[in-house]
């Protein structure tokens, strides 16, 4: 098997080097003679005489010559551990290979050693370099818009501007006074993903005990809103409530008004780095009291209802802890994982043991919000960080609003929210079924092909694959 197809069968590295240890194991008997040879025991090296001389030793016949030569073996590799690996040398790159050059040239045991160790260490650098292209891999593929996606996108675009229906207000002029009504249940969605947008929807109220009272502000961009809002307006979902709103409709949002936001835009070696915007609840709501914010890649599979009756303790944000969990890779993030520590403002401001808290499913209190500085301090640590040329975090938008809800945040049970099912592969089925929200957070989003299978149809049985857009569109269900 070649090493990069091996690379991806082992992602693990003690498993990867345990197997191919195993692959090596015969070649160490032919060391075990030479090692002999080495101490000047005999000066037999052939294979043959290699069968005569180890044969019984391998069958227990010679007490403890088995642990003597382990101490023997043992002490030739150390002895070449540290030489170098000759330059411009050709090495076998195949295990059939590397026997069939052992036959023909019957190495002393330092030369097979050091070929060994060379045959290794290139094996090394071939699956870092094949780890490294899948990751590549991965990145475009999670950054890039499917073709199903952008298709869904522009024909619901060319609907509005030719169907008076998909231009139709939503809500309802006489609904609309639902909007700023806090015995509703309001949930706020910011995203460009139309297909994301309706399962985020769709299982909200699904799961709803009492649709009548769910309202949703599905918040997009420019370019997005017409075809966002064609979707909601010819696939309502009744009793529930929908609004869509295009950022270009809220003046303090533009990016002439916030410096940061017009950086963000210009930069585009910035804007990779940020995406979504946490500051935005209490000066697009100024009437609510509390919203539920959803990410773009969540399902939801329980009713939320409840998460409004959490007493807050005074503070903005209900939110799952991150630190602590049975899932020690998703949930054991500090904000060590986040923040550079090596930089002077970071370590001096911060503890990188404090506990980081989950992004995707929040309740906010915007009364006890409004009282703060959030997003003043939200701002200017995004500010700083472009000063400082993206040095102090690279992962998106989280690491300042970890620093601007500091003191703010209330820890909730984490069943309302589960994490990692866009990046580990080996999340536990049962937990995801018993989980209130699910969290596609990571780079194999369920949209996507490199999207875990066995995860797929938690979200994709959401998506009405009948529509005729969905279905013009090809975007298909997974099999």
């Amino acid at each position: 098997m070649k090493v990069k197809a091996a690379a991806r069968y082992f992602s693990n590295r003690t498993v990867f080097y345990t197997v191919l240890a195993l692959a090596f194991l015969l070649p160490f008997v032919f060391i075990l003679t030479a090692v002999d040879t080495l101490e000047g025991v005999n000066d037999c090296s052939s294979s043959d005489c290699l069968g005569r001389r180890l044969g019984p030793r391998f069958l227990g016949r010679s007490g403890d010559d088995s642990a003597k030569l382990i101490k023997e073996l043992y002490k030739i590799l150390q002895q070449i551990n540290s030489e170098e690996i000759p330059v411009g040398e050709k090495f076998p790159e195949s295990f059939s290979e590397f026997l069939s050059d052992m036959k023909d040239k019957e190495y002393d045991a330092k030369t097979f050693a050091i070929r060994l160790k060379a045959m290794i260490e290139n094996m090394d650098k071939e699956v870092k370099r094949s780890r490294l292209a899948e990751q590549l891999h991965k990145h475009f593929i999670a950054t890039a818009i499917p073709k199903g996606i952008h298709c869904l996108t522009l024909r619901l675009t060319d609907e509005y501007s030719c169907n008076s229906q998909a231009r139709k207000q939503l809500p309802a002029p006489e609904l609309l006074s639902l909007l700023f009504d806090n015995s509703c249940h309001h949930f706020v969605l910011a995203t460009d993903n139309i297909l994301a947008a309706s399962v985020v929807v769709t299982s909200v109220v699904r799961s709803s005990l009492n649709p009548g009272r769910v309202v949703f502000h599905v918040i997009t961009d420019k370019k997005t809103y017409p075809g966002m809002h064609s979707w909601f307006a010819l696939n309502p979902l009744s009793p529930a409530i929908i609004e869509v709103k295009g950022v270009h409709q809220f003046h303090w949002l533009r990016r002439e008004s916030i410096p940061v936001l017009k950086a963000v835009t210009n930069y585009s070696g910035v804007r990779n780095h940020y995406h979504g915007n946490h500051i935005m609840g209490t000066n697009i709501f100024p009437y609510l009291n509390k919203v539920v914010f959803l990410d773009d890649d969540v399902v939801v599979q329980r009713d939320l209802s409840p998460l409004w009756l959490i007493d807050l303790s005074g503070k903005v944000n209900g939110a799952v802890e991150t630190c602590k969990g049975e899932d020690t890779w998703v949930m054991a993030k500090s904000f060590r994982t986040y923040f550079n520590f090596s930089h002077p403002l970071i370590a001096d401001k911060l503890d990188p043991d404090e506990c980081a808290w989950a992004y995707g499913m929040n309740i906010f209190d915007l009364n006890a919000w409004r009282k703060t500085n959030i997003r003043e301090t939200y701002l200017f640590w995004v500010q700083e960080n472009l000063k400082s040329s993206v040095t102090l975090w690279k992962l998106g938008t989280l690491p300042p609003a970890l620093i601007a809800f500091r003191g703010y945040v209330h820890p909730i049970d984490p069943s309302w929210h589960m994490l990692g099912l866009g990046y580990q592969e080996k999340t536990d089925i049962d937990s995801v079924r018993k989980a209130a929200v699910i969290h596609y957070n990571g780079q194999c989003k369920p949209w996507l092909e490199i999207g875990y299978k066995h995860l797929q149809p938690f979200w994709t049985r959401h998506v009405n694959y009948t529509n005729d857009f969905i279905r013009n569109c090809h975007i298909l269900e997974p099999q």
